[in-house]
């Protein structure tokens, strides 16, 4: 287990650092280009989990082709770099500290990622709004974990308030995302096995707070109301 973990952070976050320094240089020059290299990342980062980790992704389900909120939910870092191989040209929203990286904050900005600022206010809610609208109108899904920070598998915890505020005000459907990904990727030491991803049924517009709330913490928390699994 130590031994695959430290090649497979070797390896992914080498390459990792070369894609970011090819990123910062197209943006200057071809910007155009972002979205290939952002999905080359992602693949490299599912070609690592096999090649070095011994884990397989299975996605039950498929995304909707109408507008919609991505409400995933959120147990490792797997899903926030996993999510470029699941939707094309993902919004989502992150948390705004991870804007600071240098480099990689620039890059993300410009491809789409929207900086999540807790501690702002209803100003800032108002301007994540806005953005979150301009690309749902350009057909591009918005991908939000309601939790708002990674959560231990097996564990929950209560919605942020922002994500009832996108649901309100951009009149979209929910979609739940439930992960497993805590079981194995996990900070320090992964282990091998299967990380399952499942869309599960729309939530639809239009609903109460308490209601949305509900059903979507049910939704995305479902892998934890069923027996364990073994991977052994």
């Amino acid at each position: 287990m130590i031994l695959r973990s430290l090649l497979f952070y070797l390896t992914f976050y080498g390459f990792s650092t070369l894609l970011v320094i090819e990123a910062v240089a197209r943006l200057t020059f071809k910007p155009s280009t972002l979205p290939d290299i952002a999905r080359r990342w992602s693949h490299h980062h599912r070609n690592c989990l096999k090649a070095c980790l011994d884990i397989d992704v299975v996605v039950e389900g498929a995304p909707s082709e109408e507008p919609a909120i991505y409400a995933m939910k959120h147990e490792s870092f797997f899903e926030a770099i996993d999510v470029l191989m699941l939707f094309r040209l993902p919004v989502t929203f992150a948390k705004e500290e991870l804007f600071r990286i240098p480099g990689w904050g620039r890059v993300a900005r410009h491809y789409g990622l929207v900086p999540v600022a807790r501690k702002r206010g209803a100003g800032a809610l108002r301007r994540m709004i806005s953005v979150a609208r301009r690309f749902s109108a350009q057909g591009r899904p918005l991908i939000i974990f309601p939790e708002g920070t990674r959560v231990q598998s097996g564990q929950e915890a209560p919605l942020r308030p922002g994500f009832v505020g996108l649901y309100r005000h951009l009149d979209l459907p929910i979609i739940p995302v439930a992960v497993d990904s805590g079981r194995l990727y996990q900070r320090l030491w992964k282990r091998s096995g299967t990380i399952t991803i499942r869309f599960l049924d729309p939530i639809p517009a239009g609903l109460s707070r308490d209601e949305v709330e509900a059903r979507t913490a049910e939704a995305i928390n479902s892998f934890n109301r069923l027996p364990a699994k073994s991977d052994d």
